[in-house]
């Protein structure tokens, strides 16, 4: 058992090369996403689209864009745009990503890569045919404390790791666009893929699932609690739900201690590493929210593109598809069918 923490390895994302960015869908998490380049990066934001022109007006006035471009195909087009942030509705994210692609732009896609491994592996496989870089904005892999963790799990400081747990729910009403069936709403895809990824980042490949869900009204998943096999072993419960808060805390259990994560464990915050033996050690980071932690996944997109890579080697392709993977036995499982599937 280690006498203190390792440092997180995390570049600092203000020295990342600067690239001209355009911005996909004028949302929610877009709008945090854009905060969060201005707050920390030398990223430049040159540009917005939507299918709404004056969605794209309003959004460039508020956040400071100098381009609103009136369609998707008016922001491909654009000469100043190197990568594109894909941040439309779920459905949207992989014919928005392959499009990217064909016009030859990098290419940032809000998780998921894609409702379904289908999907993901398809944009990927386009992107290295085209040499360009696509990547997932898992922001929670990216984040300097994940970085900790990683090191930790690597050099055995758990000895051998046998369970992790992880859920995240959030009580939402039915007039929220996270009930739109056309939207592959439900917890799953909004929810879901931190504790599903999260546990096989853990623990690695999984060979088994097992699912339950309930229903949030009659066309629409509610809640899943899943139990998964993992290599060489491990094993873990993971859960999601739409129905109600929930703590969102995660662990990592070994034979020789466990990692305990504090609520939201997907964001910026400290962890404690307790040891079979001995005192615990506390990493102590000031909890924050998205506008203080997306950046880091945009700052690796240009380092791997000044790299001539075309995915990330913090969250590469592979792991974005495992993690689909996952989450598609268990809607198997479960019964939830995504739309145009």
């Amino acid at each position: 058992m280690p006498g203190h923490l390792p440092a997180p390895r995390t570049l600092d994302p203000s020295t990342a090369p600067s690239l001209g960015w355009g911005i996909m869908g004028p949302g929610w998490i877009a709008q945090r996403f854009v905060g969060a380049l201005h707050k920390h990066t030398g990223q430049r934001v040159v540009a917005v689209g939507s299918r709404s022109a004056d969605r794209a007006d309003e959004f460039a006035r508020r956040m400071g864009i100098p381009s609103a471009r009136a369609g998707y195909a008016a922001l491909l087009d654009d000469p100043d745009v190197d990568i594109v942030y894909v941040s439309t509705p779920h459905p949207q994210h992989h014919r928005c990503a392959l499009d990217a692609i064909a016009a030859g732009k990098h290419v940032l896609i809000e998780k998921p890569a894609g409702i379904n491994a289908a999907q993901a592996r398809e944009v990927f496989a386009a992107a290295r045919a085209a040499e360009v870089f696509a990547g997932e904005a898992m922001w929670t892999r990216f984040l300097p404390k994940f970085d900790v963790i990683r090191q930790l799990l690597d050099d055995g400081a758990l000895g051998t790791l046998r369970t992790v747990a992880a859920d995240h729910g959030e009580y939402f009403t039915a007039a929220h666009r996270i009930y739109d069936p056309a939207l592959a709403g439900g917890p799953m895809l909004d929810l879901g893929t931190y504790p599903v990824a999260f546990a096989q980042w853990a623990l690695g490949e999984v060979h088994t699932v097992s699912a339950i869900g309930v229903g949030a009204n009659h066309e629409l998943n509610g809640q899943i609690a899943a139990a998964l096999g993992h290599r060489d072993g491990g094993q873990s419960l993971v859960s999601t739900t739409i129905l109600a808060d929930t703590p969102t805390t995660a662990s990592v259990a070994g034979e020789d201690g466990y990692l305990e994560l504090a609520g939201p464990f997907y964001q910026p915050g400290p962890f404690r590493l307790v040891p079979r033996t001995g005192e615990p050690l506390i990493h102590e980071e000031e909890p924050a929210s998205h506008e203080d932690g997306l950046h880091f996944s945009a700052a690796d997109a240009a380092r791997r593109i000044a790299d001539g890579a075309v995915d990330s080697a913090i969250h590469p392709a592979a792991d974005v598809v495992a993690t689909l993977e996952v989450m598609d036995r268990i809607r198997a499982e479960t019964g939830i069918v995504f739309p145009g599937e």
